[in-house]
């Protein structure tokens, strides 16, 4: 199976015999997550998930950089209800589907992209990579950020990700348990990977394995994305602040916060 998806957001090679599957982020040079992308990755791994023989997912981002996260555009009042369920759903999707994922970063990993990205089993990055969840910086947050991170590199780590803005070096990232490794081709390191340790296995064996092991992170993602979401859509966006950072951001100025 390799093609386009959806609107050409997203490319796919099939691999391996169609035991491993490379999906690209195909919008360079940001591959930004907008509604057309997360709608294509949604029916990536939907297929995924009626394909019995498929064993792995390699994502990337075509271009110099893996993602610079979602669509601020679709932040606004009037799409951001739209914008925010659509993209849990895509963390809903990929965990139904129970198919190994690696994700290979180069370049910039900001914002939805890293959320992706950390979501993944292995996460593969090159010696350039940068790592942030800025979100914070236009007065709103992580939601999927604020469930995922604390179960990839723990509590400390996510708040500081979270709560600062900052964006990391790989070094410290690995340091902090959110990239795996660090390779100068990590695509090639990913596929590796695959090959060595995952494609000598039963598919069907290996997808329990991966719904064993992840049972208890889904259960908390399943419920705890509800809430953030809630918080969010119903508490977050009564913020002033909120408006005013997604709009200083598209005037391409500093916020004025009011600090409500």
């Amino acid at each position: 199976m390799s093609g386009r998806f959806p609107d050409d957001a997203v490319r796919v090679e099939a691999r391996e015999d169609g035991a491993l599957w490379h999906v690209f982020l195909d919008a360079p040079k940001a591959n930004i997550l907008d509604a057309r992308m997360v709608g294509s990755l949604r029916a990536v791994f939907r297929l995924a998930d009626d394909t019995p023989d498929l064993k792995a997912v390699v994502l990337e981002g075509t271009g110099p950089h893996f993602s610079f996260g979602a669509s601020v555009e679709e932040h606004r009042p009037d799409q951001v209800a739209d914008m925010l369920r659509s993209f849990h759903g895509l963390f809903r999707d990929m965990s139904a589907a129970a198919v190994f994922v690696a994700a290979a970063i180069r370049g910039q990993c900001l914002g939805g992209g890293l959320e992706l990205a950390a979501f993944a089993h292995r996460v593969i990055a090159s010696p350039d990579a940068k790592l942030g969840q800025p979100e914070i910086r236009l007065g709103v947050i992580a939601p999927a950020a604020s469930v995922i991170l604390p179960q990839r590199m723990g509590r400390p780590g996510a708040e500081d990700l979270c709560l600062s803005g900052r964006v990391i070096a790989v070094e410290e990232a690995h340091a902090l348990g959110l990239v795996d490794e660090i390779a100068d081709d990590p695509t090639e390191a990913a596929c590796d990977y695959v090959r060595s340790n995952l494609l000598p296995h039963s598919a069907a064996s290996l997808r329990r394995a991966i719904r064993a092991v992840r049972l208890p992170f889904d259960r908390r993602l399943h419920d705890d994305l509800d809430a953030v979401e809630r918080l969010y859509l119903d508490d977050l966006m009564a913020c002033r602040d909120a408006e005013e950072g997604i709009q200083a951001f598209l005037e391409k100025r500093r916020p004025v916060w009011r600090n409500a």
